[in-house]
């Protein structure tokens, strides 16, 4: 899709460059896109732009595909090949500019993988999450004693004094998007066994339902469960979720985690299946007014 000026940071508001400072992961995407649209509108190869700008292809490839922040200087040099002028050209400079800039989570970066620092740009600027969880409680929702639990189940445990700047940090995430101004819609769906698998002690469950609950009621958290009742369903091989961002420039996102890593789809054709995969579930997973029935359910048996 094209990027018009009014897109990009430095020709918006006040409020659009303060979100451009919060994350720079989106602003690089976005940065990525547009590069890749220039290049194959001007006719020109990887290599041809590397050449020009005096850099290898491969830096090129990781730049379009928001792999590296490109610096400034080399953004100049592709937009001069590119023709591109006037107050276009100093929209995407600027927005090159707020790419290279540093998340909040950058001084503790070393308590959170590589690949789960894009992650955390990312959820801090999407306008929607929609969430399915077949075994834990999303990281969004969970309390420092369910996290906690979580993070101690792992089979190498990490130093008593990381494990707890991890929970600091997830705990940072969830301030940062629960209760930032305009907060995002979120829904979630669970599987049943998210909350009748004991995680913790009793109190540590008990309070982690509650909060479901608590959660459940607010304006902008929906949550459903899929019920054992409902037998064989369509998202029985895992978790994913899907990020919408609030401008049409930024490419709908599925966020699929597994052990030690994670995946980004952004294919329109992959986007669409998720989406029609959510839809399903969310047609075959109890109400929200019955789902909190069935966690304080869950609560009086925990």
């Amino acid at each position: 899709m094209k990027i018009t000026a009014a897109d990009l940071p430095g020709l918006t508001t006040k409020r659009s460059r303060v979100g451009a400072q919060r994350s720079p992961s989106v602003r690089r995407r976005r940065l990525a896109a547009e590069l890749h649209r220039l290049r194959k509108e001007s006719g020109l190869t990887r290599d041809q732009v590397a050449e020009h700008a005096g850099c290898s292809p491969v830096t090129v490839t990781r730049i379009e595909s928001a792999a590296s922040a490109a610096t400034v200087a080399l953004v100049a040099m592709m937009l001069d090949l590119y023709e591109v002028t006037d107050e276009r050209r100093e929209a995407l400079l600027q927005l090159a500019r707020d790419a290279r800039k540093r998340g909040w989570w950058y001084k503790v970066s070393e308590a959170i993988p590589e690949w789960v620092q894009s992650y955390v740009g990312l959820e801090e600027e999407a306008a929607t999450f929609q969430e399915y969880q077949s075994e834990f409680v999303p990281g969004l929702l969970q309390t420092s004693g369910y996290a906690r639990a979580v993070m101690r189940s792992a089979p190498v445990l990490p130093p008593e004094g990381e494990l707890e700047r991890r929970l600091s940090i997830r705990m940072k995430r969830q301030e940062r998007v629960l209760e930032r101004a305009n907060p995002p819609e979120m829904w979630f769906i669970l599987n049943e066994s998210v909350v009748r698998r004991p995680v913790g002690d009793a109190e540590t469950m008990r309070d982690q339902l509650q909060r479901l609950i608590h959660l459940s009621e607010t304006n902008h958290v929906t949550i459903q469960i899929m019920p054992f009742a409902a037998g064989v369903h369509p998202a029985m091989d895992g978790g994913f979720t899907i990020l919408s961002f609030p401008k049409p420039s930024d490419p709908d996102t599925v966020y699929v985690e597994y052990w030690q890593g994670s995946v980004y789809l952004e294919d329109p054709s992959e986007i669409d299946a998720y989406v029609l995969l959510f839809n399903h579930l969310r047609a075959r997973a109890l109400g929200p007014d019955q789902t909190r029935s069935l966690i304080a359910q869950a609560i009086r048996e925990a």
